[in-house]
């Protein structure tokens, strides 16, 4: 199906909003592809440099936007979360900083495009599934997910009278380079290999493995067919498995 108009990817340089971004632009719509460096802007995408925890990024969104194509079809807040440490050792103020960048980055993104929105839009967070799997070795992460959740249910909610929903995306452990990364500090700090640590990461899912960006980017643009508006203010749990727990 090929869409008419814009979509916004917050978080556009990483491997999920890369993803993303191609996944948009194979279903017709340009892209303003925001992230902290703009990416270069190519046909059908154009770079936006801008901050989204900080409240000068909602300006420079609108500016991005103001020249493009047809009503904002679809945004996405897909902004990772920087590394944190886990329970014990993680401090007070990461959490605060973790909220303000995913949460407060959804609310500017939505308040930078929302003269734009028409029905049938969507408005998209990325999280994951620490958001109702609580794990003490990813604090930031489960906190600010739940956050996440509950502010997608208010926007749909509010947003519902004019036609617009609000989702959640919440992917298990992704096969990223930023997993990868991550890993590799783990690994050191345990004295084992990142192979090791990666496998006990896909070893969560029954599955036994780990979720991959096209993945994450086909729930995504899959919200944009008329069908997923029953999908209001809910999550999609592309976690393989990972979580046990019934709701």
């Amino acid at each position: 199906m090929t869409e008419r108009g814009t979509a916004v990817v917050v978080g556009a340089s990483g491997a999920l909003g890369s993803a993303i971004t191609a996944g948009l632009r194979g279903r017709g719509l340009h892209v303003v592809a925001v992230a902290r460096t703009a990416p270069e802007d190519s046909d059908g995408v154009t770079g936006c440099a801008a901050d989204i925890g900080t409240d000068d990024a909602t300006a420079a969104i609108a500016a991005a936007v103001a020249g493009t194509p047809g009503p904002v079809r679809m945004v996405v807040q897909a902004t990772g979360l920087p590394p944190a440490g886990p329970l014990e050792r993680i401090e007070p103020d990461a959490l605060g900083r973790a909220v303000a960048l995913k949460c407060g980055g959804l609310l500017r993104l939505v308040r930078a495009v929302d003269d734009r929105l028409a029905e049938g839009s969507r408005v998209v967070a990325l999280g994951g599934h620490f958001g109702v799997e609580p794990a003490p070795y990813a604090c930031a992460a489960g906190v600010t997910n739940a956050g996440l959740a509950n502010l997608v249910r208010q926007l749909s909610t509010a947003l519902g009278p004019r036609g617009i929903t609000a989702h959640l995306v919440a992917p298990g452990p992704a096969d990223t380079p930023r997993l990868r990364g991550l890993s590799a500090d783990a690994a050191a700090a345990r004295g084992v290999t990142v192979e090791e640590v990666l496998a006990e990461r896909a070893a969560e899912s029954p599955l036994g493995r780990l979720v991959t960006p096209d993945e994450v980017a086909w729930a995504v643009t899959t919200l944009l067919d008329p069908q997923a508006g029953a999908l209001a203010g809910s999550t999609l749990s592309l976690d393989v498995g990972a979580r046990r727990g019934i709701f």
